[in-house]
């Protein structure tokens, strides 16, 4: 592996951070489901600022990312970062930069006093499992992730008549 060195993204990166989510979808079967535009993510990861974007540079070229946020453990009474995405350009796979990736994300992690590093990966990604096994990751049995949206998720704000607010 040639020589690593990372970057945090910044504003004018929000077309290549556009580029490498489209990778992945493709990556993942997933295209159909990409609705993120770049305005989109400039609002919500510069000027919302909800997550953030590391950037793998070897060769001279980002070769690959990670899209994380911070999310809480109660348990641990602190917070832990949430990966979202990681992804390295095909042509740079097999040559350790997603391992970097990782340790530089677990370094961020301990240098923030965070609790954890997690993240999920689909049931048919074979290689990245192994990949994370390998990393000494342990899989998360027992639990089974959720989600609402679209119009799931604005249905569920007037349930069954209810409709919550603050106090």
């Amino acid at each position: 592996m040639e020589e690593v060195t990372f970057r945090k993204a910044v504003r004018e990166d929000v077309p290549l951070i556009l580029e490498f989510i489209k990778g992945l979808a493709e990556y993942e079967k997933m295209s159909d489901e990409v609705v993120a535009t770049e305005e989109i993510l400039d609002e919500w990861l510069f000027d919302k600022e909800k997550a953030e974007v590391i950037f793998a540079i070897a060769e001279g070229e980002e070769v690959g990312f990670a899209l994380f946020f911070h999310n809480f453990s109660t348990f641990l009474g602190r917070a832990g970062i949430y990966l979202e995405d990681l992804f390295v350009k095909p042509k740079y796979r097999g040559n350790g930069y997603g391992k970097a990736i990782l340790k530089r994300l677990a370094q961020i992690a301990v240098e923030r006093g965070c609790g954890r590093l997690e993240w999920s990966c689909l049931d048919w990604n074979q290689p990245s499992i192994d990949f994370y096994l390998s990393l000494g990751a342990t899989p998360m049995s027992g639990w089974t992730g959720y989600r609402l949206t679209g119009e799931t998720l604005a249905n569920i704000v007037v349930y069954n008549g209810i409709r919550g607010r603050e106090a």
